[in-house]
């Protein structure tokens, strides 16, 4: 078997990803190695940013319908972040389990024609200068002009390139928890910490609960069962009650580490989502960085494909993303390390700093961007806010079409296989290309666009 783009991993950067390569007509195919679906749902956090990229697939809306809207998201001890002023049009975390991201990217990529493999455990893979040969535990061998490997921590793909994967486990013996609660928390999502533990709880949306749990105080591994009674007392020592847990349906443990590949790319073979990069649950980064990541990669694979790509666009990839995942490290383990403060006194200077810089409004407005995605830019290549169309659209609905889009009032002749024209609202004389991962490629006087399209288009 040949295919152009294989995809290792069928978590939700690897179905962004295959959807996108199959809306532009590439051949791809994703290997899982599952045969069905998981519970293991980690992730309840849509940040903004990552809110404006499913909208840009017409995805957003959905999800939106179903979840819930957190506006202040809580850190520690009363201090929040305020998130109703990002300059969105998504001003808010959206609270819904993984699942239905899941669910509604592997509903996408299997109507764009995304083939599935599922049952298929990746062993190994090598390369030459034009081809990936990939195989598997089952004996079969599958070729691909290019493999991105999505397939989480422990990625058979990374491993295969002989990448280290340096970091430590930040957190061990995290408790999980599906229950149903007798006295459901006021706020959508409760989340608190004291020192030696902390307790999270967030809503399926169906009546049970997931909470994630730790006690400093009983580190144990992973394998070691959780009980219901470790459950109910941290939850009650971080929020003074257990909301009346009444039934639970899966219970675990896991360890939460933070680490970061060396190298997004080797060759033809990618890195992206948790198998480049791991970080600690504070401020639910790691979904949204993984399908940022893809969001990055997958319009570069696609002007490669087809031929198009000028020398050095796939190393942007690297370029433009690793970065990011080290900041998301950095901002992420400094919210946990802060929430784990175990003396009464830095607690209480914690909170005090904590007060009064996120009182100061360009420090909330850099914190809430960096969290929520909104803030992150690439060199010379800032975010494009959603803007209204002459005909009474969006830019973010024009960016569903997979091709750049050129906001101005202008005709543009020669480009209409890569690039939609869409007239802005408003208009003061200058033109801006727009990539289809919805950062800004080219902005300046509307005259100038015909040749700057022919300067920055793939």
């Amino acid at each position: 078997m040949h295919t152009t783009v294989a995809i290792i991993g069928a978590g939700p950067t690897g179905l962004l990803l295959a959807g996108d390569l199959a809306h532009a007509g590439i051949p791809v195919t994703v290997f899982e190695r599952r045969s069905g679906t998981s519970n293991l749902t980690r992730a309840f956090g849509v940040h903004a940013r990552t809110l404006e990229m499913l909208d840009a697939r017409g995805l957003a809306d959905g999800l939106i319908a179903e979840g819930a809207r957190v506006r202040r998201l809580r850190l520690f001890d009363g201090i929040e972040l305020d998130l109703s002023r990002l300059p969105s049009r998504f001003p808010y975390l959206l609270i819904t389990p993984q699942y239905r991201v899941e669910n509604a990217l592997a509903e996408r990529a299997l109507k764009a024609g995304a083939e599935f493999r599922h049952g298929a455990r990746l062993t190994g893979l090598r390369q030459d200068d034009g081809l990936v040969t990939l195989e598997f535990e089952d004996g079969d061998t599958v070729t691909a002009d290019y493999v991105v490997g999505a397939d989480g921590l422990h990625s058979t793909v990374r491993q295969s390139l002989g990448l280290p994967f340096p970091g430590r486990a930040v957190l061990t013996s995290i408790m999980l928890a599906d229950v149903r609660l007798a006295t459901p928390p006021g706020d959508v999502l409760a989340v608190d910490a004291v020192g030696d533990a902390f307790a999270m709880v967030a809503p399926f949306g169906d009546g049970w609960y997931r909470i994630f749990a730790w006690n400093r105080d009983n580190q144990v591994d992973d394998r070691t069962p959780v009980t219901l009674d470790e459950i109910r007392a941290v939850t009650r020592r971080v929020h003074g009650t257990d909301f009346g847990i009444t039934e639970t349906r899966w219970m675990s443990r896991f360890h939460s580490d933070e680490r970061q590949a060396p190298r997004y790319r080797v060759g033809r073979v990618f890195l992206a989502g948790d198998a480049a990069h791991v970080h600690s649950p504070a401020g639910g980064q790691g979904m949204n960085t993984g399908l940022q990541d893809a969001a990055n990669l997958s319009w570069k694979l696609v002007a490669t494909a087809q031929g198009r790509a000028p020398e050095g666009l796939l190393d942007t990839y690297e370029a433009e993303r690793h970065p990011v995942g080290r900041m998301v490290l950095r901002s992420s383990g400094t919210l946990i390390r802060a929430a784990m403060i175990r003396s009464a006194a830095g607690r209480r200077a914690r909170n005090t700093l904590g007060r009064i810089l996120l009182g100061l409004p360009p420090v909330a407005r850099r914190a809430a961007g960096i969290i929520s995605g909104v803030g992150i830019s690439y060199p010379g290549t800032p975010r494009a806010t959603d803007v209204t169309l002459r005909d009474g659209g969006r830019l973010y609905e024009a960016l569903r079409d997979g091709r750049h889009v050129l906001l101005t009032d202008q005709n543009l002749e020669g480009y209409e296989d890569r690039v939609l024209v869409a007239a802005p609202g408003s208009t003061d004389g200058t033109a801006c290309l727009i990539r289809p991962d919805g950062y800004v490629a080219w902005r300046g006087p509307a005259g100038e666009a015909p040749a700057a399209v022919a300067r920055f288009l793939p």
